[in-house]
């Protein structure tokens, strides 16, 4: 008797079903089956995807499946042409493509349909119902460059529009079957526009963010993918305009009126006292005080700016206190508030910066009684978005407003409510300013930006009746015993060359550094250098030799009642330049610690050059060594504190007085009112003081 094979008397009981094609393209575009053809920039790949029914069991049956493609269409002369072409895989569910010849006519409508086949059964045509066969045109012509024109930015004309103010560029093609605009301006940004209509135009909006010469490049892209040559649209904007209202409030004391650099002069209340301090490392000369009464605000007869447009409004400002909500400045209308910049006090928060538009509010950063920041409210109508800056950093989130058109006064240090004014402002304001157009990134810095102010550099050049001179003519360092000058030799020599040689190193930089022993050896300020409560910057250039390096020294502090507000030190365990700064002046406080993996000696064995930045602006503390920084050598440190001890080189307080005593050599003591930027910091550590220009 014969056997028969269990898949084959599986397959004698079943009907084969044949396979299915679906995921039809056409050069990797969808299947186009009706009155609009696909339109393709060369003979096109077809693809389809081939696949056994799930109800087919293959058992018995060829494992190879084969799809044929077929083409056709009407040559010049009302003839149909065909052409076929097929591909074969081993597999169920994969996707077959078969390239097209490249004879293959132009400009004409060429359709195509597929079928499969399991090696036992073929499935119907693609094309039949209720399929539709697909179809596609070669477009083998690119189109024709574009054209750009704008009337708001005329092209190679100078001093049109200007840093900030929005421009329409208007793109066309004398190609009829663009569909597309790719653009790209100098420096950016970059994009694709469409226009509404084949190969009709469209716009661009651009603003210009400064006045350098700009360009604009286009491509054109037509519905087959097809690109054109590039146009290049040269133009040139004027600089930023001036705010069309500003308020320096630098009036002389007893003014009863702000006098204003561009707008209407704002009347003050009783409550306004001029000639109060300043921001240091601005221009300001003065501010406005305002004394948070029903008295204490200003105000005009008619809108700082048209707040129904693109607009932007900020100031520097100071509060007395942080745990009350108070108005900046605001814009009445007849029946409420246009906008407000201020300060938001919640019970079940910290208090927030805000920029309130219409319904929108944007609420960010951390305000603190005594201190100085520069907020900026900005919406703009291109966007729809309102945004808060802070001491020149976004913060909160943008958020989408409605603009709401100003027709009545403006005010500063109050806002208008349902029942009168309200929310105001106790403490300073200075520079009130008002701009019609968009603030630009970097004015936007620039606004906020505080020049570091030189408060003291010690070379360690020289030294006399034990003390060392700051090299401006300011407060010397008292030497103790066990700190001295290194001179470092009269003659450079080397011992291979010159047996009479005695090899001694060079000084750190210049002609001299400070030499400690370890021991007792330190230079030491007759007051504090800087104010750690607020933003400053120290630089030291310091180096130990590695036979030394056993045991934590510290190379500057400056201490507290109870703690040293800062401590600079080398590490051992860890092999790195260690900031400690406890968070309050308490014995035993937290700390807030970043290092700096380094070699005692230096990389190149010459020392070290390290930076301490701290920016109250920002929050952040920073360390840097040979001018850079990293993720851990940063950290966030909300409230710095002041402190009321000397500067000390060489020494910090531990639990049983001095100690830490540095064993090595210090140079180059820079200290700086206000957070240098990382670029600046690489200039420090030379006898010379770096640019700090712009």
């Amino acid at each position: 008797m014969g056997v028969i094979a269990p898949g084959a008397a599986r397959a004698a009981e079943l009907e084969n079903l044949p396979p299915v094609v679906r995921d039809l393209q056409t050069e990797f575009k969808d299947c186009a089956s009706g009155d609009t053809p696909a339109y393709v920039g060369r003979p096109p790949v077809l693809t389809a995807r081939v696949s056994d029914p799930v109800e087919d069991d293959r058992a018995g049956y060829p494992e190879t499946f084969t799809a044929e493609f077929e083409i056709w269409w009407s040559d010049a002369s009302g003839e149909e042409q065909r052409r076929s072409a097929t591909s074969s895989m081993p597999l169920s569910d994969r996707i077959h493509r078969v390239d097209l010849p490249s004879d293959l006519p132009a400009d004409t409508v060429i359709s195509w349909h597929v079928r499969a086949n399991d090696g036992t059964a073929n499935s119907a045509w693609s094309s039949e119902a209720p399929g539709a066969a697909c179809r596609f045109v070669i477009d083998d012509q690119s189109p024709a460059a574009p054209v750009v024109s704008s009337t708001d930015y005329p092209e190679e004309t100078w001093g049109a529009g200007g840093v900030g103010v929005y421009g329409s560029f208007t793109v066309d093609s004398p190609s009829a079957d663009v569909v597309a605009y790719e653009y790209d301006f100098l420096g950016g940004p970059s994009g694709t526009v469409r226009p509404t209509t084949l190969g009709g135009p469209t716009t661009i909006r651009y603003v210009p963010l400064d006045n350098a010469p700009q360009r604009l490049s286009v491509h054109a892209r037509d519905r087959s993918g097809r690109m054109s040559g590039r146009t290049d649209y040269a133009f040139y904007a004027k600089a930023a305009s001036a705010p069309v209202s500003r308020w320096k409030l630098a009036d002389a004391a007893g003014s009863t009126t702000a006098t204003a650099e561009s707008g209407q002069a704002a009347r003050a209340g009783r409550g306004v006292s001029f000639g109060g301090p300043v921001p240091s490392g601005t221009p300001l000369t003065s501010t406005a005080t305002l004394n948070g009464s029903g008295h204490g605000f200003l105000t005009t007869d008619a809108p700082a700016v048209d707040s129904g447009k693109t607009f932007g409004v900020g100031a520097w400002v100071r509060p007395a206190e942080a745990d009350r909500t108070m108005t900046v400045l605001s814009q009445d209308t007849a029946s409420g508030t246009a906008y407000s910049l201020g300060l938001e006090a919640r019970d079940d928060a910290k208090a927030s910066w805000t920029f309130t538009l219409g319904d929108a509010k944007v609420a960010g950063g951390a305000p603190e009684a005594g201190e100085w920041a520069y907020v900026l409210g900005v919406y703009d109508t291109e966007t729809g978005y309102a945004q808060l800056f802070v001491n020149g950093h976004e913060v909160g989130t943008k958020a989408k407003a409605t603009p709401v058109a100003a027709d009545g006064a403006f005010q500063i240090g109050r806002v208008r409510g349902k029942n009168g004014y309200r929310q105001r402002w106790h403490g300073d304001i200075g520079d009130v300013r008002a701009y019609d157009r968009l603030v630009v990134p970097r004015e936007v810095t620039g606004l906020a930006r505080r020049k570091p102010e030189l408060l003291g550099h010690w070379s360690f050049g020289t030294a006399a009746d034990g003390v060392t001179p700051e090299t401006g003519g300011g407060t010397p360092l008292r030497l103790a015993a066990g700190a001295s000058i290194y001179q470092g030799p009269d003659e450079f020599c080397i011992p291979d060359l010159d047996p009479d040689c005695t090899w001694q190193p060079l000084p750190l930089v210049g002609d001299g550094h400070l030499a400690l022993d370890g021991e007792g050896g330190h230079a030491v300020l007759d007051a504090p250098v800087v104010d750690t409560g607020d933003s400053f910057t120290l630089g030291v250039v310091a180096r130990i030799e590695d036979a030394d390096a056993t045991r934590p020294m510290t190379v500057l502090s400056q201490a507290g009642e109870h703690t040293d507000a800062f401590k600079l030190r080398y590490e051992p365990s860890t092999s790195a330049w260690q900031l400690i700064m406890p968070q309050r002046d308490e014995a035993g406080a937290p700390e807030t610690v970043v290092s700096q993996v380094t070699p005692p000696t230096g990389s190149s064995g010459q020392g070290t050059q390290l930076t301490i930045v701290y920016d109250a602006a920002t929050d952040t503390v920073k360390l840097f060594a040979d001018g850079y920084t990293n993720d851990g050598a940063t950290a966030h440190l909300a409230n710095g504190w002041t402190s009321t001890g000397p500067l000390q080189v060489g020494r910090a307080h531990t639990a049983d007085g001095w100690g830490e005593h540095l064993k090595g050599a210090v140079d180059e003591v820079q200290a700086y009112a206000g957070a240098l930027r990382d670029d600046d910091v690489l200039g420090l550590g030379n006898e010379t003081e770096p640019c700090l220009c712009g």
